[in-house]
């Protein structure tokens, strides 16, 4: 007889764990990105060797925005995002029902970023940037894929919970 493995299924923590890699990959890549126009827009204040380009401020806000959603994403991952420690040393079970009254809160947020995290991207489908000329909704797209990225780390996080208040884990 098969019983169900403990906690989240295996293909949900594989495809965490794989999405929480590539995200963690985008993330570094984009403060790596947001250094060079933020370094030539510091250096052309003070120097006239290097002009003072617009366009750097755009493409700075730009990897800023994905930078934050990004790390946000990573956070929910790891259970340090919308956390406040307040308790003493909780018990495993305490922490696993601490973790369901939590994920509840986590889940309404990803479902609001997700459903009008659409919306703003769909406002800004048809619309560019001023300076780059770049599609909108490329930078509007973070919401609603931050939320839906929110769904599956939390489900993960909240079935492991679950699985220990059921004493399998």
């Amino acid at each position: 007889m098969h019983h169900p493995s403990p906690g989240a299924p295996a293909a949900l923590r594989a495809v965490n764990r794989a999405l929480a890699g590539v995200i963690l990959l985008l993330l570094i890549i984009m403060v790596a990105v947001l250094v060079i126009p933020v370094s030539l827009q510091i250096f052309s204040r003070y120097t006239a060797l290097i002009p003072a380009y617009i366009w750097t401020e755009e493409l700075a806000r730009f990897c800023l925005v994905y930078a934050v959603m990004l790390g946000a994403m990573l956070a929910v991952r790891e259970g340090t995002h919308f956390t406040v420690d307040v308790y003493p040393k909780l018990s495993p079970r305490g922490l696993a029902v601490m973790e369901l009254i939590s994920g509840v809160f986590i889940l309404i947020f990803a479902f609001v970023f997700l459903w009008w995290g659409w919306e703003f991207t769909e406002f800004a489908w048809w619309r560019i940037s001023e300076l780059a000329e770049l599609p909108l909704w490329i930078i509007h797209i973070a919401w609603p894929v931050a939320g839906a990225v929110w769904l599956l780390f939390e489900a993960e996080r909240m079935l492991d919970a679950i699985a220990v208040l059921r004493g399998r884990a």
